[in-house]
């Protein structure tokens, strides 16, 4: 079974950090784009940062400077390190990741995944 498991949210006062982990698992060939997105209440969700195979990064303008993703091909994880949290950063955070699965036969897709979300909270 193939699943996105995170973890590392939780409460923080503004101006705190926190440092989230996602874990790819199953029959997995290999991984392309892995990326954090966030969902605040009664707003739609929106991509937080990314990261290529080749280590290529993208990040939201509003956490330019303050938001690290990094990722470790041999573990199949993929990190957020968040400093300097304000409370609008307040929200559930989710993983995504293009994962390509072998299917037998010498068959390869790749296919979009999503973790189940972590909470983030963030206090002023």
């Amino acid at each position: 079974q193939v699943q996105l498991v995170e973890s590392g949210g939780g409460l923080v006062q503004a101006g705190g950090s926190l440092r989230l982990s996602c874990a790819a698992s199953g029959s997995i060939v290999s991984i392309n784009t892995m990326g954090w997105y966030r969902q605040a209440p009664g707003k739609q969700r929106e991509l937080v940062a990314a990261i290529t195979s080749g280590g290529s990064t993208n990040y939201a303008d509003s956490v330019k400077g303050r938001f690290t993703i990094s990722r470790d091909n041999a573990k199949n994880t993929v990190y957020l390190q968040m400093n300097s949290l304000k409370p609008e950063d307040t929200a559930v955070y989710y993983c995504n990741a293009d994962l390509v699965l072998y299917l037998g036969l010498g068959l390869r897709k790749e296919y979009n995944y999503w973790g189940q979300g972590t909470q983030v909270t963030v206090s002023s």
